[in-house]
């Protein structure tokens, strides 16, 4: 686990090193354990470490193998590395270290470009050939890992595991994409891959393999899908045959994240997803298994914390559990580091959430597991269960009455004619993602929509982001590309049962105690982002007002005026703030000096 970064040039120059050493010094949070550069001509990569498999030296990157002619730079975790080094082996491959980066590079050679079919895990990678000059850049399943952008064609690409370490290299297009700010403004601050809030940051999608040769030219292609529709061999399958096999799943890929020559634990929230994990974890046999849970001071009378429920996890399984509180000068306190980390930026409140428990769990742990995507995966959100039954075109209504923070009419209220887009390109996006080939119901394609896109742009970049801010490698077992192929095959309805993820609160109910399944869905709170008031609105305000935000001019004045003048009068239909949203925009983009 690490930060990654790079340089490629195609015009004769040599990759400028200097700027390497820009974006490395950025990612230093990202891995705090060393540091390591490497040039050959027009290509330079830099990296930070985080040393979680191989402690030595000799899982040291960029990882250089002289007798195959590739470099490598890598960031995740292979969680199959040591059975693909065995069989690797058996091909009549070397290895000189321990670690999972070296297996990349011997697949590399060994399969080429489809070494990713084989690897079970969170990756982000990037090989140079020695011989040909080509360079190969790819990101894992279900976008876990980022990888950032910024090309100058026939010049030069650059590539890094943040935005903000490619703003450090400098010379960027900072200009706002206003299809981006469209997204954003639509879907809770979701920018889907390709673009960024910024014209001049791409960023490779996920399940992508991008092929750059030495002249520049490049091609890219998606190497993965999940097919949600029915198959012929589970016809006479039962409820019970699909949870014993999700199960059987979802222990694997509990398994699988067990891998590190470091202890793992758990971020316990209290809620069915990551207290399944604790569960699957006892059964495996883990004893002193370390758990933490965050909560916060209430604030409009909004409860601040769930720790009544992950006691009951803790206690049950008998975890070294960790009650982590938080008051409410702290969380203000931590705002400025919580954006400083954002890769882009996210205006969840889960964001602060994870940060603070991000550095509090750093200080005594390296890895841990989280219970991110089984909403997505499993149906658990209240817009699934009105899209049974209906057509693609009335489900797309549908998802955007449920799911848009604002409709494109509403948009010209928000944005300035600078800014503003005759079309609805966030709506014409939902439409052609869900009436693509693949998805067998409406709720099949909102489910692949939601775990193709929202997902990756939101809570999976949420937990990345805040966790690597504090040398934190978070794994995510829903997210194990087995379980969400197998849970893309199965029945919408089984899904969608017993108030949405029935499947999952079936297996729950042999595994942990029921008060936790049967309790109403929870969010993980912090009510002084979703009622703005004192310090965090003062924030806001002082960044919607300055002359920086002035200057920008994406909002237009008179609404931020009517935001500013009953600051918790708007919300989305998922009860987010809108003026959070606004201002979260303009604080982001100024603390990074854009």
């Amino acid at each position: 686990m690490c930060g990654l970064c790079g340089e490629i040039t195609f015009d004769g120059s040599l990759a400028d090193t200097t700027a390497v050493d820009r974006m490395v010094q950025a990612l230093v949070p990202r891995g705090p354990d060393g540091q390591g550069t490497w040039s050959n001509g027009r290509v330079a990569f830099g990296h930070r470490r985080l040393s979680v498999i191989d402690l030595s030296t000799c899982g040291s990157q960029p990882m250089v193998d002289n007798e195959l002619g590739l470099t490598a730079v890598f960031n995740g975790c292979i969680y199959d590395y040591q059975e693909l080094r065995a069989e690797l082996e058996g091909h009549g491959y070397r290895f000189f270290s321990h670690s999972d980066t070296e297996v990349i590079l011997k697949g590399y050679h060994h399969w080429g470009t489809a070494v990713v079919d084989h690897l079970h895990g969170m990756f982000a990678f990037v090989i140079a050939e020695r011989d040909t000059g080509r360079v190969v850049m790819a990101r894992d399943r279900l976008g876990i890992k980022p990888l950032y952008l910024s090309e100058i064609p026939g010049k030069r690409l650059r590539f890094a595991s943040t935005l903000p370490a490619l703003l450090r290299a400098g010379d960027v297009d900072t200009a706002i994409d206003p299809v981006a700010l469209h997204h954003y403004l639509t879907w809770h601050a979701v920018v889907p891959a390709p673009r960024t809030i910024l014209n001049g940051v791409r960023k490779l999608p996920p399940a992508t393999l991008r092929i750059i040769e030495a002249d520049g030219t490049s091609r890219e292609h998606r190497y993965w899908n999940a097919t949600y529709e029915r198959r012929a061999e589970h016809a006479g399958w039962t409820a019970r045959d699909w949870e014993d096999a999700v199960e059987e799943a979802l222990r694997v890929a509990v398994r699988r994240r067990l891998v590190a020559d470091t202890p793992v634990g758990v971020l316990l929230s209290g809620g069915l997803d990551s207290s399944l994990i604790v569960g699957l974890l006892a059964q495996e046999g883990q004893t002193g298994l370390a758990t933490y849970s965050i909560g916060f001071e209430s604030v409009g009378g909004r409860e601040g914390d769930e720790f009544a429920y992950s006691d009951v996890i803790a206690e049950h399984f008998g975890t070294d559990h960790h009650r982590i509180r938080v008051g409410s000068d702290e969380l203000v306190g931590s705002l400025g580091h919580a954006v400083d980390a954002m890769a882009e930026p996210m205006v969840s409140h889960d964001v602060v959430a994870f940060d603070l428990l991000s550095e509090r769990v750093s200080q005594t742990i390296k890895v841990v597991q989280s219970g991110q995507g089984a909403d997505e995966v499993f149906a658990g959100y209240h817009w699934y269960p009105p899209l049974a039954g209906v057509g693609r075109d009335e489900a797309v209504r549908t998802y955007a009455r449920s799911f848009f923070d604002r409709d494109h009419a509403r948009m010209a209220r928000v944005v300035s004619d600078r800014y503003a887009l005759p079309e609805d390109p966030s709506l014409a996006f939902v439409r052609a993602h869900m009436e693509a080939p693949g998805a067998e119901t409406a709720v099949d394609a909102a489910l692949r929509l939601d775990s193709e896109v929202m997902l990756v742009d939101d809570p999976v970049k949420r937990v990345d982001n805040m966790s690597m801010a504090w040398g934190l490698e978070a794994r995510v077992p829903f997210l194990d590309h087995d379980l969400v192929e197998l849970a893309a095959l199965c029945p919408p309805e089984l899904k969608l049962a017993d108030g949405g993820k029935g499947i999952l609160k079936a297996i729950g109910r042999r595994i942990i105690p029921p008060e936790v399944i049967d309790r109403p869905k929870g969010y993980f709170p912090v009510p002084a982002i979703t009622h703005l008031e004192g310090k965090v609105l003062g924030l806001v305000r002082d960044a919607l007002s300055s002359d920086a935000a002035r200057e920008r001019g994406m909002f237009r004045p008179e609404y931020v005026r009517e935001l500013l003048a009953d600051p918790n009068g708007e919300l989305t239909p998922l009860r987010g703030n809108k003026l959070w949203q606004l201002g979260l925009l303009e604080l982001w983009l100024q603390n990074h000096g854009v």
